[in-house]
């Protein structure tokens, strides 16, 4: 079922991000035809990491990859979003569960069931959230790297615009640690 979620979510969205890129692309809008083009691409990741890598997600990480790929690339570049000043931030929530789902992924997929079993909620719920801290860190370093060495404007309100960026993440992972860590708790 999970798997065919997956399938049809990536079909999907690689059929609107190609439609998309043909009609920008057609109209010459050289902003635009570029990020459908990557949608595109990122809509095939999960198809190819299955096919190829037999490398299969949850739900819970393939749900919040589409819903910030909608966000990011749709609604935030295509549709200009991100002139509203919070979208940026909701992002980087959703990164902040998207980045937790993927630390509960690779942790199923690294260890063992019985090591799984043995590990506390506490455990659990500190790696999962300092993935999602970690994760979030990496990317402002990149945002920052990508102003100082070609002069982008990714980081457009400074120290502010990356705290605010960081809490928004944390709270994010924060909130799938939290959770995940509870079931597991309550499953033991």
């Amino acid at each position: 079922m999970k798997r065919g979620i997956q399938t049809f979510l990536s079909i999907v969205f690689a059929i609107v991000m190609l439609v998309l890129f043909v009609i920008f692309f057609t109209k010459d809008d050289s902003y635009r035809y570029p990020i459908a083009l990557g949608g595109f691409v990122c809509a095939l990741v999960p198809l190819i990491l299955d096919k190829f890598f037999k490398i299969r997600f949850t739900l819970g990480f393939i749900t919040s990859y589409f819903t910030f790929l909608i966000g990011s690339l749709c609604l935030g570049s295509m549709l200009r979003f991100y002139n509203l000043g919070w979208w940026d931030t909701l992002l980087h929530f959703l990164s902040g569960t998207l980045v937790a789902f993927l630390a509960i992924d690779l942790m199923g997929k690294l260890t063992t069931r019985q090591s799984r079993s043995e590990m506390s909620a506490g455990f659990i719920f500190l790696f999962v959230l300092s993935f999602g801290v970690f994760c979030g860190a990496i990317w402002e370093i990149w945002e920052f790297n990508m102003d100082q060495f070609f002069g982008t404007r990714t980081q457009g309100g400074g120290n502010f615009d990356t705290m605010t960026d960081l809490i928004a993440d944390s709270i994010g992972a924060l909130i799938i640690a939290f959770g995940f860590a509870r079931r597991t708790r309550r499953n033991k």
